[in-house]
């Protein structure tokens, strides 16, 4: 694979070394476009599409368009050269019958009419998976392998069947029919094993995976795994009814990450630290709160770095970088910034040294 990315190489081993909770990797979330920059192929942009259902679902439309996001992309600093083929977040829930919604910027998941009482069953005809995979495959044709198709934001476990059922019934379960919802993860789970060995088999290059957001490559199968509504739960629930199906996941992938989202979800910390597989960990701090590189978050960078995992801190701001590093150390730390220009890379660069 020759990627549009120079310094390539370099920068997978520094992802490798990541995962094994060592060094530093600087990027950001997704990419940026410097006008100053040459392009890295001479790609012509399609036609402003005709509505957002186009934006948002026409394989041909977006292939073209990502391939020539692509092509005007800095990668520079350990950037992975990834297109995003998104399909909401959580579009697992989609594959699954809910109906999706283009928006400007989003796109939007919503419960299907029947929502799946008993049994959460896949169906190799439904429009929602066909879609995945005639995106996956239409952006696979264009990259041609200076780039990697990222894995769309599947989701698991309660979220997905938040989408499904409605976040209301699904809390009511963990009281009420617990089993049921036991029964209905674990359908969930397998799945999302289904769904992901088959896009992967469309995406994977010789040298492995890429995911579509939070900027992570590694030599194998790769997720982002997450529980948002656990911000609604106990640890006892937590354990019982996120961490089993987490816990598979972490065991499926070659390297995992979790999304930790929110002050409240904090409490659940010491039980993803329990699990063995799981590499890494990401710190989304909530609505109100300030962003990664705040120093308010240097002790629990600390004991996610004790706890034996890697740590991802988003929206960083040049200044923080060097502060943050003299807090929390130099091993197992991705760095991710809101980049601009190149100059700004540089200058990130030069803190770091």
């Amino acid at each position: 694979m020759k990627t549009w990315k120079e310094n390539w190489e370099e920068s997978k081993r520094r992802y490798v070394d990541w995962w094994n909770h060592k060094g530093i990797l600087l990027t950001m979330w997704e990419h940026f476009q410097d006008p100053k920059m040459p392009p890295h192929a001479e790609v012509a942009a399609p036609p402003q599409p005709v509505d957002n259902k186009q934006r948002c679902f026409d394989p041909v439309w977006r292939a073209q368009h990502l391939h020539w996001m692509m092509a005007h992309s800095s990668f520079m600093a350990d950037i992975p050269p990834v297109a995003n083929t998104e399909l909401g977040p959580g579009s697992l829930a989609a594959i699954l019958g809910c109906r999706l919604e283009g928006g400007d910027d989003t796109i939007w998941i919503h419960q299907p009419e029947n929502p799946p009482y008993e049994d959460i069953v896949f169906d190799a005809a439904a429009e929602g998976w066909l879609l995945h995979k005639q995106l996956l495959e239409a952006v696979k044709a264009k990259a041609q392998g200076h780039y990697y198709v990222g894995m769309p934001d599947l989701m698991e476990g309660l979220d997905v069947l938040a989408s499904l059922r409605g976040t209301d019934n699904v809390l009511m379960d963990t009281m009420m029919q617990p089993e049921l919802l036991d029964k209905q993860l674990q359908q969930v789970n397998d799945i999302y094993f289904k769904v992901f060995d088959e896009l992967y088999g469309i995406i994977k290059e010789d040298d492995g995976m890429a995911f579509c957001y939070f900027s992570i490559w590694g030599p194998g199968k790769v997720g982002k795994l997450q529980s948002d509504i656990s911000i609604m739960i106990s640890e006892d629930d937590y354990r019982r009814f996120v961490q089993p199906y987490i816990r598979q996941q972490t065991e499926f992938l070659d390297y995992s990450l979790y999304h930790l989202d929110g002050v409240g979800a904090i409490r659940h910390l010491p039980a993803l630290l329990e699990m063995e597989r799981l590499n890494a960990i990401q710190w989304t701090p909530g609505v109100g709160e300030p962003q990664g590189g705040n120093p308010k978050w240097y002790d629990l960078y600390r004991r996610i770095i004790d706890g034996g995992k890697s740590v991802e801190i988003n929206w960083v701001e040049p200044g923080e970088v060097k502060p943050l590093l003299n807090a929390v150390g130099r091993d197992g730390i991705q760095i991710n910034v809101d980049f601009h220009t190149e100059d700004e890379v540089k200058l990130v660069q030069d803190l770091i040294g």
